[in-house]
């Protein structure tokens, strides 16, 4: 089985790696030629987006967002222009669910399945090969390619049709976002009423409180630091998709407004760059004080 590979970024990089090392024959595409010549040497070959087209049965993506997977399947001379019938298009980028049932809706009518595979994990579990794969599509096509994706993650669930992985990933950002807002506000108010935040956090981890959230973001916050693990401009991207898509099905999204808004002061104040958990610094804004500080 041949499988292309498109977009080699933070993310795409690694896990192409790890598809490498699980021993598949890989064709490599990016718009950059540094990450191609790194997975040559890791034994895959470079090849134009047409050739990968031609010669792959399965074509993996890892793209930044709805318009570049739209533009490298579907556009002038894109790939699917040049897949045979029955191969198969596994879409690992995080976009609009609204936008992957339109891309596999184009696609089924050249005959070619789709999988829409968004992933969770950043980039520390792309390289160790531990992401957490959301898939949407066929039962049997998801049955068929659950090893492929399991050689760079160590989770892979099938959520339901196309479209379906995509949901999913938009509902984790969202949940993901709107707590650690709520934390924010949560250690503002134990600082301004005077008592220490780190206290705070030690005393409701333990409780219905606590989350997986609150221990990565609560010692962020307290320690003021905002170094990215996660940008506040990618998770603008994020919500902006899950807002578009509630849009779309009429969907009530208040709280994801509400957040969305925070975040984009955030970057229109210098902190598109800066680690989600600088929502914190909103607060700080509106108070004059800084939290654990």
């Amino acid at each position: 089985m041949k499988i292309g590979f498109i977009g080699l970024g933070i993310m795409g990089k690694p896990m192409a790696k790890n598809l490498c090392k699980a021993g598949y024959t890989l064709l490599v595409n990016n718009r950059s030629a540094g990450p191609v010549e790194e997975l040559v040497a890791c034994g895959a070959t470079a090849a134009t987006q047409q050739e990968i087209g031609r010669q792959c049965d399965v074509v993996l993506t890892m793209l930044p967002n709805s318009p570049q997977v739209r533009e490298v399947m579907l556009g002038e001379d894109g790939v699917a222009a040049h897949m045979r019938p029955g191969t198969v298009f596994i879409d690992m980028s995080s976009i609009n669910p609204v936008a992957s049932k339109e891309i596999a809706a184009a696609l089924a009518e050249k005959q070619i399945d789709m999988l829409d595979a968004p992933v969770s994990g950043g980039e520390p579990k792309a390289i160790d090969g531990t992401l957490s794969f959301m898939v949407g599509g066929k039962q049997e096509l998801f049955d068929r390619y659950q090893p492929l994706l399991q050689a760079m993650g160590s989770s892979v669930v099938r959520c339901g049709e196309v479209g379906a992985g995509n949901t999913t990933k938009l509902a984790n950002q969202i949940i993901v976002a709107c707590n650690i807002q709520a934390l924010a506000e949560a250690m503002t108010l134990a600082q301004k009423a005077g008592v220490d935040p780190q206290l705070v956090f030690e005393a409701i981890r333990g409780g219905l409180a606590g989350s997986t959230v609150m221990n990565a973001k609560a010692p962020m916050m307290i320690e003021g630091n905002d170094k990215p693990g996660f940008k506040i401009d990618l998770h603008i991207k994020y919500l902006n998709n899950a807002l578009d898509c509630a849009h779309t099905v009429g969907s009530p999204v208040p709280m994801t407004a509400q957040v969305q808004e925070v975040l984009q002061w955030m970057h229109s104040h210098g902190g598109g760059q800066k680690d989600h958990s600088a929502i914190a610094q909103y607060y700080e804004h509106l108070t004059g004080i800084s939290i654990g500080r």
